[in-house]
């Protein structure tokens, strides 16, 4: 069992900048791939970021890509998600997750945090 929590969401400006966190416990973090999700009002959840076990590689959809960068440091059970230059567009609940399937589908991740609120104003 892991246990994900998300920080670092708020209100900001069109073309600010915001850190989201994803603090694990329980299980070992490590040894599973984290995915960041998205999903306003109306609309399904969507697949925004994700990097595997041991931080290689990374995904992006291509609405971030340039923008956001996601990374991960194992030795604190803690994954980030930078996103600059944000958009009006963004606002969304975010959603960390971890897991070991397809890192771009959302039936990829067995554990998923309670999300945090991203607000951006134009």
């Amino acid at each position: 069992q892991v246990q994900l929590v998300e920080s670092g969401g708020g209100l900001v400006q069109a073309g600010g900048s915001l850190r989201l966190s994803c603090a694990a416990s329980g299980r070992t973090f490590s040894i599973y791939a984290m995915g960041w999700f998205r999903q306003a009002p109306g609309k399904e959840r969507e697949f925004v970021a994700a990097i595997t076990w041991s931080g290689g590689i990374t995904y992006y959809a291509d609405s971030v890509k340039g923008r956001f960068t996601i990374s991960r440091d194992n030795a604190k059970n803690t994954g980030y998600l930078q996103m600059n230059s944000l958009k009006p567009e963004d606002t969304a609940v975010h959603y960390c997750a971890a897991g070991g399937g397809n890192l771009l589908a959302t039936k990829g991740y067995n554990y998923w945090g309670q999300g945090t609120q991203v607000t951006v104003s134009s």
